[in-house]
């Protein structure tokens, strides 16, 4: 039951913090934050979900008066509870992260199950592309050595005729140097 935890602070302070923590759980997908917390910002969250389900100006308003940006209510109403629409309840999962190293905390991370199972698919997706890449890469590794071939020709052509042309004019240098030779005695 929400509210049972006072985590150390004044109703106003708490209920401000927890809205804030609801607030940005439904923007972005996911919060860390201590395990207390977390349980506290999971029992309203799963509340503002449920009135995103219904649909009604009466939950929208519900809505607005608790969650602090116009914004994320629109994104709740449009994406996140028609995400859910087929889940009762466990909107969101809770993962134990360990302790915090300032004052060892125990520490967690509270998620929207719709959200991981997008990202879910989205790594799964990738994971077949990624396959049928690795099945066309030798495909392309064979048509690379057949067109390397040729150009290793090449390479060992050119390489050939500038020894030649090496050979050639050392020829004609050791000529002249010959002759100059038998033409001084």
């Amino acid at each position: 039951m929400p509210g049972t935890r006072k985590l150390g602070r004044t109703t106003d302070n708490r209920m401000a913090m927890l809205r804030g923590m609801v607030t940005l759980l439904l923007e972005t997908g996911k919060v860390d934050t201590t395990v207390t917390r977390a349980k506290e910002v999971r029992c309203l969250a799963e509340k503002m979900i449920t009135l995103g389900k219904k649909n009604t100006l009466a939950s929208r308003r519900q809505a607005l008066a608790f969650i602090t940006k116009e914004d994320v209510v629109k994104k709740l109403f449009d994406v996140i509870a028609p995400d859910n629409a087929n889940r009762a309840g466990g909107y969101t999962a809770i993962y134990k992260l360990g302790p915090r190293r300032g004052d060892g905390a125990e520490m967690a991370r509270i998620v929207l199950v719709s959200e991981m199972e997008k990202a879910a698919a989205e790594a799964a997706e990738a994971k077949k592309k990624k396959s049928s890449k690795k099945k066309a890469a030798p495909k392309k590794e064979e048509a690379k050595k057949e067109e390397a071939a040729p150009v290793e020709e090449k390479v060992e052509e050119t390489a050939e005729a500038p020894a030649e042309e090496a050979a050639a004019a050392e020829a004609v240098a050791e000529a002249p140097a010959e002759e100059k030779t038998e033409a001084a005695e």
